[in-house]
């Protein structure tokens, strides 16, 4: 589990072919990687990676087929910045919401404004995933946790504050770039549980 508070960005130094799958070899910034154990989560753009080969400067992680259906994270290349977050300990302060590390699929950013100091950007998902939007709801981009401000079909739109602007990749968006979706944890299993007494 995660917050969808990123702790650091990172910065992809390989992207390796392996066997069908992918390796990505990720400097990681400022994260701290002295408490991490080979095995460990590590939310990368949102999408929850096993850290292996552990060093002082970062980790290197396997990325299945599945989540390379399902998220960007094949389309990385060496010299990209990635959001990184830790996965969630007891430790921790819960300051985002709920975030599995799961991403339910692939949105793309529409337009992009200024809203006094914030930026206000409208993204669109795929169909299947507009029913998990609500005004005032959560939802995860790229592994950042967002309140949604309005939605109409398959858009939704968020303010994103300066701090989230320079402590995350959501700087570097321009329309029609894709990113990672994570719908709220509560209204999935909502939904499961309400299809199940029906």
């Amino acid at each position: 589990m995660f917050t969808g508070l990123v702790e650091t960005i990172g910065r992809i130094v390989a992207a390796e072919e392996r066997g069908g799958d992918l390796r990505l070899v990720i400097e990681a910034g400022g994260l701290d990687l002295g408490q991490m154990r080979t095995g460990a989560s590590v939310a990368v753009n949102g999408a929850c990676l096993t850290a292996i080969d552990i060093d002082s400067s970062g980790f290197a992680a396997d990325v299945s087929q599945e989540t390379l259906t399902m998220t960007t994270l094949g389309a990385l290349v060496p010299g990209a910045r990635v959001n990184l977050e830790p996965s969630l300990t007891l430790a921790k302060p819960l300051g985002g919401h709920l975030v599995s590390g799961h991403v339910d699929g692939v949105g793309s950013l529409i337009a992009l404004e200024s809203d006094a100091r914030s930026t206000r950007m409208e993204f669109e998902v795929a169909p299947e995933l507009s029913r998990y939007l609500a005004r005032k709801g959560s939802v995860a981009v790229d592994g950042t946790s967002l309140t949604i401000n309005s939605t109409a079909g398959r858009r939704f739109s968020v303010n994103i504050v300066p701090h989230t602007l320079e402590n995350t990749i959501m700087g570097d968006y321009e329309p029609g770039s894709r990113v990672n979706i994570e719908v709220d944890l509560v209204a999935r299993y909502l939904e499961s549980l309400l299809a199940e007494r029906s």
